[in-house]
């Protein structure tokens, strides 16, 4: 297996992880849990970055580039509703 294959695995956990913890974090009922759930969705947050930031170095994590025109319209689509 390809490292830019191992790469996007874990990118892909990680993603899972984060939203596993910030649905704890939303959902929890205490504040120790709270603090609990958030503090590891902060730390998985961080790893989620460092793994990006790595595979954009790299060239294997391509991103689109939009014109700010584009970004305007959409604005202003979901401002006049």
């Amino acid at each position: 297996m390809e490292d830019k294959d191992i790469m996007e695995k874990e990118l892909l956990i990680i993603k899972g992880v984060c939203d596993l913890y910030l649905h704890g974090t939303i959902e929890s009922t205490t504040a120790d849990v709270h603090t609990a759930f958030k503090d590891a969705l902060n730390v998985s947050l961080d790893i989620q970055n460092k793994i990006y930031n790595l595979m954009s170095e790299k060239g294997w994590y391509k991103t689109q580039t939009v014109e700010q025109a584009q970004i305007d319209t959409v604005k202003q689509e979901f401002a006049s509703k």
